[in-house]
């Protein structure tokens, strides 16, 4: 089993690299935002999960042991295969699952590609009790600044980003802004904008 990668990029694409490891190249498919961020030519590590078909090897790889153990439970779910597994992770980050889990709310996981409405109320339901969100999530904020920072998140998803793309670059961003930018929707997500880059965008990157 290979449960963990670390070694330099050498090719990132929409939703796979490829990492050298001791000469060897491995391709791993992530989600959007680790093929976002990874780089030619830098180092990468990965906790990947090696799914085995009677055709095939696919490793799948995460940023961090969260995201795979959540991609574990998802694959658990009936009707939920690694690819749409990768999608639900590559469109909702892992405390936007666990809310939605827990508030039984499906409506996030049927804006996935690929999952219909009766898979997202199985995620739902036979998540239930195995997903909580963290203390960080449940943490109070200004009203004011979370709803600038929902509102240039909404504004990325329509420019094409994934949900959960956009939702980490907002914060992101927020976290480093000026007073006035974070004061602005519309300086804010200049700035968003300026951190994802123009290459990164536009709906084939979500």
């Amino acid at each position: 089993m290979i449960s963990s990668l670390h070694g330099v990029v050498l090719h990132a694409a929409s939703d796979q690299v490829v990492v050298e490891v001791g000469g060897v190249g491995f391709s791993v498919f992530v989600p959007v935002d680790v093929a976002h961020t990874a780089t030619v030519g830098e180092q990468l590590r990965l906790h990947t999960s090696l799914i085995v078909r009677e055709d095939a090897l696919t490793l799948y790889g995460f940023a961090d042991r969260a995201e795979l153990e959540i991609f574990g439970l998802l694959i658990s779910v009936t009707g939920v295969g690694p690819k749409s597994a990768l999608g639900v992770l590559s469109h909702l980050t892992v405390d936007q699952i666990a809310d939605a889990v827990t508030a039984e709310d499906d409506a996030p996981f049927r804006r996935v590609s690929g999952i219909g409405p009766k898979t997202a109320k199985l995620i739902v339901v036979q998540l239930a009790g195995k997903v909580h969100p963290s203390a960080t999530s449940r943490m109070p904020t200004s009203s004011a600044a979370g709803d600038i920072v929902s509102q240039v998140a909404a504004a990325l998803v329509g420019l094409g980003w994934s949900e959960k793309v956009a939702t980490e670059a907002a914060a992101q961003t927020a976290e480093e802004a000026t007073e006035t930018e974070s004061a602005s929707v519309a300086l804010l997500l200049r700035r968003t904008l300026a951190l994802l880059g123009p290459a990164q965008g536009g709906p084939s990157r979500g």
